[in-house]
């Protein structure tokens, strides 16, 4: 069950977590620093944001971060078939066991597309709980991790349910990181706020807040989608 993008392909048939719309946006989405050297992806599944920063950005070491074993050998397989092999890594860790290992590091870029879902009926499926909902990576403890390990000039993305955006920002703010922009997703211009995108930068910002609406009708998409996304998707 591979996804193929314009420059790469993912395959998912281990990985719990499916390529999805919110990892595209994120994704797409984040801003890249300038002069980015290193890049950590927290909780990467199938290594999809990975593979699009590789896409996007010159940085040299990009890794990724994944406590599941089968979305871990899902993942080293789809960064060994890409065109950025050499600049991709992925551990078979928690983030508690990677923050202990490599507690001297920094990173340029940190990026996650967290569990999320607090109060939705659990499936009977652990390997997709993990992958979905929040007490396998409380929020608080990925924002403080992302403080230990982002650099002075760095960039900390996340995609959040937009009922949580106030909480996570809240969070973090204890941490010492501010939004700078902020972008929230609705499905079409007349449904509720679904998603938030946020990137978090040191101490105080002015943080740009605008919508992104992703369609117009079923399978019609606006112009704003499509120019974030045609770089990967490959009908857009």
């Amino acid at each position: 069950m591979s996804f193929k993008f314009k420059q790469f392909t993912i395959e998912q048939e281990r990985c719990a977590m499916k390529i999805g719309t919110d990892a595209v946006l994120l994704g797409a989405w984040t801003p890249i620093p300038k002069n980015i050297f290193s890049v950590l992806d927290i909780g990467t599944g199938t290594g999809v944001l990975s593979l699009m920063l590789a896409q996007r950005s010159n940085a040299e070491q990009i890794d990724a971060i994944e406590i599941d074993e089968d979305a871990y050998e899902e993942c080293v397989d789809n960064f060994e078939n890409s065109n950025w092999s050499d600049r991709l890594f992925c551990y078979h860790a928690g983030l508690d066991e990677f923050l202990e290992e490599m507690e001297d590091e920094s990173y340029d870029l940190i990026i996650s597309n967290p569990p999320f879902y607090t109060d939705e009926y659990k499936s009977n499926t652990e390997k997709r709980n993990l992958a979905r909902f929040e007490d396998a990576l409380p929020f608080d403890e990925l924002i403080e991790s992302a403080a230990n390990l982002l650099s002075e000039f760095g960039i900390f993305s996340v995609i959040i349910p937009f009922k949580e955006e106030e909480r996570f920002t809240q969070i973090a703010a204890k941490f010492h990181l501010q939004p700078f922009k902020t972008t929230r997703i609705k499905g079409t211009e007349t449904s509720e706020i679904k998603r938030s995108l946020l990137a978090f930068k040191w101490d105080e910002q002015i943080n740009i807040i605008d919508e992104l609406v992703i369609e117009i009708t079923r399978h019609q998409y606006t112009a704003d989608y499509i120019e974030l996304t045609k770089d990967f998707y490959l009908k857009m």
